[in-house]
């Protein structure tokens, strides 16, 4: 028995590599990197991040969930057919190929897969060359429900775990036409997690496993890569605050939905409901952040008091010395600054180094200070709310041509 789990498991980790899912992730990654940091440049004047911070600092969580859920899938004796696997990748490629990640939480991808699961024989009844054919006859409904419920709460984990400083900035005009800035919490992770599938060198081991089954005798394992990503657009709120809310939400609607699937072990038409209200509740989930964002005033604004960090450059000695997203600098190096302008023309009065007053969540008023050498703001690594680079830059040179002529 040993030796037939151990050589299905090997084969199993191989065929992980003919899923294009897996592909499609890198490839969904670079796009999308390469597209952020071009509207970094835009805005900034310079990279923020790097090409892959969406997918940075995500693979402990996924590694440790896609254990716990192959443990979960497993120990229950959760059996998908390779067609069922092989809808859901499809579903998770289309949902994404427009680059974006926020129709791949698991409420979309699976939650879809299985709708398409449950309708596609009645379809294919009206279809005379399908008509008769077996290909989506052996689906687990009560195994998709599961899963979707245990894959929720890990996205809550995953919303929960962004640290503060990984959101990713923009600029945008505001109602008044004043630049504010926004920020996308914004990840995408792969859960790699193992499924039991119908045929091969394993064969139950106990009367009551599997406990999920689709009529199999034996079986092999497969391991799936699970695309999971979110995208949330933060603007009247801290994005740390957000992400609190977000995260809590998501995390009960995952207990509620994993309640509902266990009960569908005993009476089946559950699977189905687990999944309406996972498509539903995580749609409600993502319109009331947005209207409760909108209703509030630009966090990332002027103020009078300071200047707003609308984002630390990673790295940078501002990151070095603690600097935070959503803090404000009221003084650098003695002088009290309210305008990016005064900003800049008080870093030029420092030396070797260079010394802030940040005031931070609580109102307490902390000093920074860190070596400071090219008296370069990009250096330094702090981004505030102003008008876009490429605008400024625009504006610079039709002065330029101006006084020229």
């Amino acid at each position: 028995m040993a030796e037939a789990w151990l050589f299905e498991l090997v084969k199993g980790i191989g065929k992980l590599f003919l899923n294009p899912l897996l592909y499609w992730a890198v490839i969904l990654v670079v796009l999308s990197g390469i597209s952020r940091v071009k509207k970094e440049r835009s805005n900034f004047g310079i990279k923020v991040f790097d090409v892959f911070a969406e997918w940075q600092n995500t693979w402990r969580i996924s590694l440790v969930s896609g254990l716990v859920v192959s443990v979960v899938c497993l120990g229950l004796g959760v059996i998908f057919s390779y067609e069922t696997v092989i809808l859901l990748s499809l579903v998770s490629i289309v949902l994404s190929v427009a680059l974006k990640f926020t129709y791949l939480s698991p409420s979309y991808t699976i939650g879809i897969t299985f709708l398409l699961l449950l309708f596609i024989p009645l379809l294919t009844d009206e279809i005379p060359f399908i008509h008769g054919n077996d290909l989506f006859s052996a689906v687990n409904f009560t195994g998709l429900a599961l899963l979707l419920g245990l894959l929720l709460l890990v996205e809550g984990i995953q919303v929960n775990h962004v640290n503060r400083n990984e959101s990713f900035p923009e600029l945008v005009m505001s109602k008044r036409g004043k630049w504010v800035g926004q920020h996308h919490l914004k990840k995408m992770s792969i859960i790699p997690f193992f499924v039991l599938i119908p045929s091969g060198a394993i064969t139950p081991f106990a009367s009551f496993w599997p406990t999920i089954s689709i009529g199999a005798d034996s079986y092999s394992l497969l391991l799936v890569p699970f695309l999971l990503g979110f995208d949330h657009i933060v603007k009247g709120h801290p994005p740390y605050q957000a992400k609190r809310k977000l995260a809590t939400s998501i995390g009960m609607l995952g207990v509620l939905v994993l309640l509902l699937a266990v009960g569908s072990l005993v009476i089946t038409w559950l699977s189905l409901t687990a999944v309406i209200i996972a498509i539903l509740g995580r749609e409600y989930i993502r319109y009331k952040h947005q209207v409760y964002d909108n209703k509030s005033n630009p966090y990332f604004h002027m103020e009078k008091n300071g200047l707003k960090v609308l984002g630390v450059i990673p790295g940078s000695p501002a990151d070095q010395v603690g600097v935070l997203t959503g803090e404000t600098i009221y003084k650098v190096n003695g002088q009290r600054v309210n305008q990016v302008a005064d900003f800049y023309r008080a870093l030029q009065t420092s030396g070797a180094y260079f010394k802030m007053d940040v005031i931070d969540d609580g109102g307490e008023i902390r000093f920074v200070q860190h070596a400071f050498y090219q008296h370069d703001h990009h250096e330094l690594g702090i981004l505030f709310a102003k008008e876009k680079y490429r605008l400024s830059e625009r504006k610079r040179n039709k002065d330029s041509n101006v006084k020229q002529e």
